[in-house]
Parts: structure tokens; C-alpha cells; sequence
């Protein structure tokens, strides 16, 4: 190798993890394929800034990892939030209970208390309170917390039920009220609350679970001339709302109303999207839609789950097997089945995080955290799959290919990291990069194919060949002396 050659290579660190059995395995020997793919990084072009990855602390999981010994439980915890771990840096709860609660529960028990003089986390200091300040105590970062309501309790609303129906006019402020008590109550547990989502799916789940319905117009006037009006006047307007939080199908008809003009754009921070509208269609059109609608805004995908399966036990080839169904495979109507194929867990995953990076989402979290083999516990049995699966009667954890798939991402790339510019030669080899505040850069690809390929990866002037095998997931970090 001559001089010119070595100094024009590109040095860098591959990670990796695949349908073979990698997991977070650092690779350094490199097979030439016939398959090549051509990569050029342009770190001079850049797009959104990055707001974090992580997933959501659940009443479900926390009761779990109560469940374990101290071991198992501190493993999970720094496996996730650890400098070591995933470095989960964006994460989600729910306030009052969801269908991953144990039961139906509010902080409002008292009906008809307006100004709130009982509200109470009280049902949240055994499990979910000590899962979040445990999981701080580990993080070397720190992380971002927003937190999203299911549902107000019954006495609020206009069916007098836990499912459906919608909130009374009449407790508009108390229930921007109740954001408010949220915050003040978790700060004396010396938890800062980032922000929330107004109301998680306010379109209903199908009458099912924990839901309260909102129309675009409904929701953007409760944030316009309740929510937004009184965080401010309590002094937590730097609380960070973010509008919709349902599928990104939805999209177009809540961004235009959200932003309809200056006073209501006022109090949206941003936009929350969940991927259950298909977990194959990332939809690239809609959250284009979205970002251009307010291109300052966040963008923010807030819960996805591979859900309506019971996980597969200490099995990681099914995780790369397309045999995985969501609720649309069985419930979604004739003209929308072709958007809930049979896909693998490890892809929808891979392939919905790097088309939303390509697409200037700015963050991605994943549902629950921690489930049991049952997929659950989950009061209404809406059996899910999560990252971390635990048997707490045998005291056991499984790591799922799941788990390494967040990581590549979580741990990899940083919160304010910019997405950059990148050429892929090959439309089968998906791709994405950002820029840390480092400097280094991470480059995150997937080859869902069965066919290893070889990759020449560039920025500037120099160059590595590299390859990734068949059916795996990759990061590549470039040191900053190399940019």
C-alpha cells in the first residue's frame, strides 16, 4: 500500500448485529462481495437535529423489575441507560394509568375536584417512581423525560368511562390544570418532566383501553386557550407539547390545524407520530408533509411495538423471521391489509428508524421497556413484545435482537447530533448518518437482504471498504479526526 494510499484510508469502528448472531459485535475482518454498495458521506449537508432514542417507562415494566433480583434488575437498567449500555436519551411515560398499568387508576380520584386539592401520584411511588430515579442514577448523560395522558378520569368526561368518549368543555382548565399538578408532583420526587404529548391516540384505540377522543380542532384549541395559557402562567412554558401523537396516515389533517396560524403555532413544540398505521410503510410523504408544514418544530416518533404477538422466548431467530403479525394482519379492513404484511421484528424496526432519520424525524422511542412472556402484564391482555423480555418467577432475562437493534441507534447517536448528507449507490441497503457534538460521526445501515455486500464508504477524500452480512444491522463510527 503506497503512502497516498494509506493516508486517503478512512479509519473507523464497525459494530454489528445479525441474523447469524452478532450483537453489538464489533467486526474488524472484512470478506469482499460481488455485491457492492457506494456510500458518500457530505457532513456539509445537514437536516434535523437529533432530540434522542429511547423507549417508555410503564407501570407493566417497573412492576417487573421489581419482580427480579437486584441483579437483574441494576443488569436491565444499565443495559438500557448505562455509559456501557444503550444510552437510552429520550424517554416516555404514561400519567394516570394505560392499558400497561395493572388496573384502572387517576391522580384525580375525587369527582367534580375542580382546582385539583386531591391530586396524587401516590399509585405511582411503588413501581414507576423508583424505576425512573433508578434508571437516572445509572445514566451518565442524563435523558429526556415526556409523559402523555391516556385518558382524564371518568368523572371528566362526557361517557363517565375510562374508554372513549371525550373531555367535558366545562373541565377544560382543570385538566390543563392537571398538566401542571403533574409537574410540581414529580418535581418534588426530583424527576423533571421535559414535556408531554396532549393526549396519547386521540382517535381512539378501537374502544379497547384506557382512550378520550380529540379532533384536530378540539385538541389545538385546548392547547391554544387552556394547556399552553397555563403552563405559561404557572411558569413551566419552557414544557415542551407536542400535538397528535397517532399515526402518521393522520398526519396532514392535525399539522394543518395545529399551525394554522401564529396563536396556536404559539404552544406546539412539535408533532408526535406511532407507526402502527403500518410497520412496513414508514410513510415518507406524510412526515415530508409534516416537517415542511413546520420546519422548526419537532418531529417525533413516540411509541412503536411489535404488538398483537406474545414474544418468543430465548428465540432470536424468529426476531429475523418474516413471521411476526401486528393488529392489522387480523383487524385492519380489505383495503389496508397490504400495509400489515408478515415482516420480521429486527426489520420493522431497522427500516422504520432509518426512513424516519431520512425523513427529519428527530426522535424515536419504543414502547415499553420491559414485558413478561406473556406480553404483558397488561390489564386488557393487549399481549406486546418488547426489548427485554423477563420470566420474574425464574428470576431470567432475555435480551431480544430488539434490544441491540434500539442500541445501534441509542448509543451511537447523540442528542443534538445532525443528520448529514449521504449518496447509496444501492436502493437494497438501507442507510443514514449523523454528525455527534463530538464530531465523530455514526453511520447506521441494513441489509435486509440474504446476500452479504461489500461497501466503499467515504467522506471527503477518503475512503474503507467494508461489508456487511446478510440480514444484519451495522453502525459505523467515524472518529472526529477523520472528518
Amino acid at each position: 500500500m503506497s503512502c497516498n494510499e494509506i493516508e486517503n484510508k478512512l479509519r473507523v469502528e464497525v459494530f454489528e448485529t445479525s441474523a447469524k448472531g452478532n450483537k453489538l459485535t464489533k467486526i474488524t475482518t472484512f470478506i469482499t462481495q460481488e455485491n457492492k454498495a457506494i456510500i458518500k458521506l457530505n457532513p456539509e449537508q445537514t437536516f434535523q437535529t437529533i432530540s434522542g432514542f429511547g423507549g417508555a417507562f410503564t407501570e407493566s415494566s417497573a412492576y417487573l423489575l421489581n419482580k427480579l433480583s437486584k441483579k437483574n434488575r441494576d443488569t436491565i437498567l444499565q443495559a438500557y441507560f448505562a455509559k456501557n449500555g444503550a444510552r437510552y436519551s429520550l424517554t416516555r411515560t404514561h400519567m394516570n394509568s394505560c392499558d400497561f398499568s395493572l388496573t384502572n387508576y387517576s391522580y384525580t380520584p375525587v369527582e367534580d375536584d375542580v382546582r385539583l386539592e386531591h391530586f396524587t401520584i401516590e399509585e405511582d411511588k411503588n413501581d414507576l417512581i423508583p424505576m425512573i430515579k433508578d434508571a437516572m442514577a445509572v445514566s451518565d448523560d442524563g435523558f429526556k423525560i415526556f409523559a402523555s395522558p391516556w385518558s382524564a378520569a371518568p368523572w371528566m368526561k362526557d361517557n363517565n368511562s375510562w374508554v372513549g368518549g371525550k373531555l367535558l368543555p366545562k373541565y377544560y382548565d382543570t385538566w390543563a390544570l392537571f398538566f401542571s399538578k403533574y409537574i410540581e408532583a414529580y418535581k418534588a420526587e426530583d424527576i423533571e418532566i421535559w414535556g408531554f404529548t396532549v393526549e396519547n391516540e386521540p382517535h381512539g384505540n378501537g374502544n379497547n383501553w384506557e382512550s378520550m377522543h380529540f379532533s384536530p380542532k378540539e385538541m389545538t384549541d385546548f392547547v391554544q386557550f387552556h394547556l399552553g395559557p397555563k403552563l405559561e402562567t404557572d411558569g413551566y412554558g419552557d414544557k415542551i407539547i407536542l400535538g397528535y401523537d397517532q399515526n402518521r396516515a393522520g398526519l396532514k389533517e392535525w399539522v394543518d390545524e395545529m399551525y394554522r396560524d401564529e396563536a396556536s403555532s404559539k404552544y406546539f413544540h412539535g408533532t408526535a407520530i406511532h407507526w402502527y398505521e403500518s410497520t412496513y410503510d414508514f410513510f415518507p410523504e406524510a412526515l415530508q408533509y409534516a416537517h415542511n408544514k413546520a420546519p422548526n418544530k419537532y418531529l417525533i416518533e413516540t411509541e412503536g411495538c411489535v404488538d398483537s404477538e406474545v414474544p418468543k422466548w430465548q428465540d432470536d431467530d424468529w426476531y429475523w423471521r418474516k413471521e411476526a403479525t401486528d393488529w392489522g394482519w387480523d383487524w385492519a379492513s380489505e383495503d389496508q391489509k397490504y400495509l400489515h404484511p408478515k415482516y420480521s421484528p429486527v426489520n420493522r424496526y431497522a427500516r422504520d428508524i432509518i426512513g424516519c432519520l431520512n425523513n427529519w424525524v428527530d426522535g424515536w422511542v419504543d414502547w415499553n421497556m420491559v414485558l413478561d412472556t406473556q406480553g404483558g402484564p397488561n390489564w386488557f391482555k393487549n399481549w406486546c413484545v418488547a426489548p427485554v423480555i423477563v420470566d420474574p418467577e425464574k428470576d431470567e432475562v432475555y435480551f431480544t435482537p430488539l434490544y441491540y437493534t434500539m442500541a445501534h441507534f441509542s448509543k451511537y447517536i447523540r442528542p443534538d447530533a445532525k443528520v448529514i448528507g449521504l449518496e447509496n449507490s444501492d436502493d437494497k441497503l438501507m442507510a443514514t448518518a449523523a454528525e455527534n457534538p463530538d464530531g465523530t460521526i455514526a453511520v447506521v445501515l441494513f441489509n435486509e437482504t440474504e446476500t452479504p455486500k461489500s461497501i466503499s464508504l467515504s467522506i471527503h477524500e477518503k475512503t474503507i471498504e467494508i461489508s456487511i452480512d446478510a440480514k444484519a444491522i451495522q453502525t459505523v463510527v467515524i472518529p472526529k479526526k477523520e472528518v
